[in-house]
């Protein structure tokens, strides 16, 4: 099998654009860590790809994709600074990746950003997507024109995308549900209301069926699931569906959030003087989770390791058409992490700094 410049790079201590730096003579390198680097190379029999080669003498020649959605979201931005991470990996080797943010879903923004990238010459992209249909047309037309697309945070199943890195939110949705029925069990169980984000967003809808599912296989006849309603990951329309919900339901004895909008849900419920008594599980360990569950506002919030989801795309393209090396699975699974108080860290400054109003519903 062939050896790539990754495996070097782990063994030298040294990243990947170092290794390639070191062996490609660009750039910059301490020269005892670029004697290491070939040292190692040589001991392994690497073979450099010289079509690889003759694609990273020109930037415009090897363009990369990345394409978020929901970008103005916590966890969102996390993904970001993973294909940020990337990026400047990749530079030293001649990859440039353009990396477009949209906030909320809007596919006809991706679209858009597809086209513009197909016309600059693009070898690959990377995208977190939404389930529509036109979506996976267009994966499918990128595939024949031997583009590979790699999902990331949601998948679509249904495309020819080369892998999908993420959580397993199905079995991410079973976790929440046997967390909140333990939660619920010394109390004799109760009402539980799930709050979900996008209805065409896979990793969401992928939650709500394994929470739901869970909760039945359990035989959990001492919970009552309340209809689940949408927030469009927006902490003000969270915010105003929690309130109802909590005016309408009288003890009700916890909230699944399977997208954004913990933050709405958290400050409705302590305005009603709840905190505590109404038991909260979220998603993603971000920094307003972080306070949250410091505060004891969230119960649970489970980490999917969104670093890792905008940080291995890039350089899985990147290994998969230098070197014609294929992701090891389709499906590329990151950790289901459960994060309490008591496991999650936050600086001393941000628990001391202002804390946030109470999110309210904006018009628009």
């Amino acid at each position: 099998m062939a050896v790539t410049s990754q495996q070097i790079a782990e063994l030298a201590g040294v990243s990947r654009g170092t290794v390639d730096r070191a062996l490609h003579n660009r750039g910059r390198v301490n020269p005892d860590v670029a004697a290491r680097i070939h040292k190692i190379a040589a001991e392994l029999g690497y073979k450099p790809n010289m079509i690889g080669q003759a694609l990273v003498r020109t930037k415009r020649d090897f363009l990369l994709g990345a394409i978020l959605q929901s970008a103005d979201t916590p966890t969102m931005q996390i993904v970001a600074s993973g294909a940020r991470q990337a990026a400047a990996e990749l530079r030293g080797s001649g990859v440039d990746l353009q990396l477009c943010e949209i906030n909320g879903l809007d596919i006809a923004k991706v679209m858009e950003e597809i086209d513009r990238l197909v016309e600059k010459g693009v070898r690959g992209i990377a995208i977190a997507p939404s389930n529509a249909p036109e979506l996976t047309e267009r994966i499918n037309e990128l595939a024949e024109k031997g583009i590979p697309v790699i999902t990331m945070n949601s998948d679509l199943p249904a495309s020819r995308r080369l892998c999908f890195i993420g959580m397993d939110n199905y079995r991410a949705g079973q976790t929440a549900a046997y967390l909140m029925h333990e939660l619920l069990l010394a109390g004799g169980g109760g009402r539980v209301f799930p709050l979900a984000g996008h209805l065409n967003n896979t990793a969401h809808n992928s939650r709500l069926n394994g929470f739901f599912d869970a909760l039945r296989a359990a035989g959990a006849d001492d919970i009552e699931l309340l209809p689940f309603q949408p927030c469009f990951d927006r902490d003000d329309y969270a915010y105003e569906i929690t309130q109802h919900v909590l005016k309408e339901s009288p003890g009700l004895a916890g909230i699944y959030v399977a997208s954004n909008g913990q933050q709405g849900v958290c400050a409705a419920i302590a305005e009603l003087g709840l905190s505590g008594r109404v038991r909260v599980i979220a998603y993603d360990l971000n920094a307003p989770n972080m306070q949250l569950l410091q505060e004891g506002s969230l119960s649970f919030a489970i980490d999917q390791v969104p670093f890792e989801q905008g940080y291995r795309p890039p350089l899985l393209l990147y290994d998969y058409l230098l070197y014609e090396k294929k992701p090891e699975k389709q499906l590329l699974y990151t950790d289901i992490l459960i994060r309490t108080k008591y496991n999650s860290d936050l600086p001393e400054a941000f628990l001391s700094g202002p804390k946030p109003e109470a999110p309210r519903r904006k018009d628009g």
